[in-house]
């Protein structure tokens, strides 16, 4: 790849910190025990593989070039600090031991990650933020879009985040037993949205960011292991199995979205649907009874058993939908339980509860109201109101592809 275009080289390096990011600054904090200056050097040395790749080419294992500088810059520094001590020795010894090519992941280094994010000394929103941030990969400026704040807003919020974590002297490590209740509903709430970042991304210019959301799913699955007795964990990793069942019916080969109505029920993946119906079950056998995520699990395998949306039982899922309200009063399950009820008894009953949530001004900034408001006053016959909503809808929808779904239902409903 040697003198690679500066736009295609970019990229490229924009791909792999996508991909292994969170691993490099994972393996990284575990190291110098400092997760801001861990993304510090991780930061160092993709700004060096700027300078070095478009003569040398691209490693044939990106993850462990980054690694092994980010792990030098960080040697250099104790060397400058005249901090030679025993963990020094050790980890240039390693890293000798070590080619520049090669690359061993250990997979709890991200859960690790995830857990130094989700201390305790940090909000809720900050640890969310800084996860998000860290784990998924995401700019300040998606995240900032996701909360609707300002981007100075949310980039202060990591700051302080990063910071108060180093001040704190936080360990790099998987928490004792006795302070898992502390954490664990932090990091499933940061798992959780990191796969719907992957479901569904908020911008740019893919609908699904696949690789986050393996992701996601590959930290539930490590953390089931490690707490088999917590049912919500299981229900999680469920929601996220049957999810992930959709990938390859969700987007069509010119990379649109492929809607729920439209998609190839014979392209969903048997394999996710089995073992998520296996996780709820283990969540349901726990005797605790289901929580949020099981019961977000029980209305995706409502739509993985049904043959067609037709078919589906949008009775029980109108059920379930009430259910979580009640546990996690929400404006977006009150959105998604209108859809269910315009589904079971029509778009009017469905509007009804819609045209409630407008009045009380909920979910301001977001386009799903105006969209899902648009679908239903298209089904009535309203076209004109309906298209108004799709257009005010497509305007404040942040991803490119959705953008242009909207877009393209606004042209085709007829006056």
């Amino acid at each position: 790849m040697a003198g690679a275009d500066g736009d295609d080289l970019s990229r490229t390096v924009d791909a792999v910190w996508r991909i292994e990011g969170a691993r490099v600054v994972a393996t990284l904090a575990r190291m110098v025990g400092d997760l801001g200056l861990a993304e510090d050097l991780a930061q160092e040395a993709v700004a060096e593989a700027l300078e070095q790749w478009p003569e040398t080419g691209v490693p044939r294992n990106a993850g462990a070039w980054l690694t092994a500088v980010a792990k030098r810059r960080a040697i250099d520094g104790w060397r400058r600090r005249d901090r030679l001590d025993e963990r020094y020795r050790a980890i240039a010894h390693d890293l000798d031991e070590l080619a520049d090519d090669e690359w061993v992941p250990i997979e709890d280094d991200v859960l690790r990650l995830v857990f130094a994010a989700c201390h305790p000394v940090l909000t809720r929103e900050a640890q969310v933020a800084l996860t998000l941030r860290v784990v998924a990969g995401l700019s300040s400026d998606e995240i900032a879009r996701m909360f609707l704040v300002p981007l100075t807003t949310m980039q202060a919020r990591i700051t302080r985040a990063k910071k108060t974590l180093t001040t704190a002297r936080v360990p790099f490590e998987v928490p004792d037993h006795t302070e898992w209740p502390q954490r664990v509903g932090g990091v499933l709430s940061v798992i959780y949205l990191v796969f719907t970042e992957g479901y569904a991304a908020t911008s740019g210019d893919r609908w699904v960011r696949t690789e986050v959301a393996q992701e996601a799913l590959r930290l539930g699955r490590v953390l089931a292991r490690l707490v088999p007795q917590e049912p919500e964990v299981h229900g999680l990793v469920a929601l996220m199995e049957l999810q992930a069942s959709r990938f390859a019916a969700r987007i069509g080969r010119d990379g649109r979205p492929v809607l729920l109505a439209d998609q190839d029920r014979g392209r969903w993946d048997r394999g996710h649907i089995t073992r998520g119906l296996a996780a709820l079950e283990r969540a349901d056998a726990l005797g605790k009874g289901r929580g949020p995520y099981a019961l977000q699990a029980a209305i995706a395998q409502c739509h993985a058993e049904a043959r067609s949306v037709d078919e589906t039982d949008w009775e029980t899922i109108g059920l379930i939908y009430g259910a979580l309200a009640q546990l996690t009063p929400n404006p977006v399950v009150d959105l998604n339980l209108a859809v269910a009820v315009a589904m079971a008894k029509g778009p009017a009953a469905g509007l009804a509860m819609v045209d409630q949530l407008a009045a009380d001004d909920v979910l301001a900034g977001s386009h799903l109201l105006p969209s899902v408001r648009g679908e239903l006053l298209a089904q009535l016959g309203r076209f004109d109101e309906a298209r108004s909503e799709l257009i005010i809808a497509a305007s404040l929808a942040r991803n490119e592809r959705e953008r242009a779904v909207l877009e393209e239902k606004a042209a085709g409903l007829r006056t």
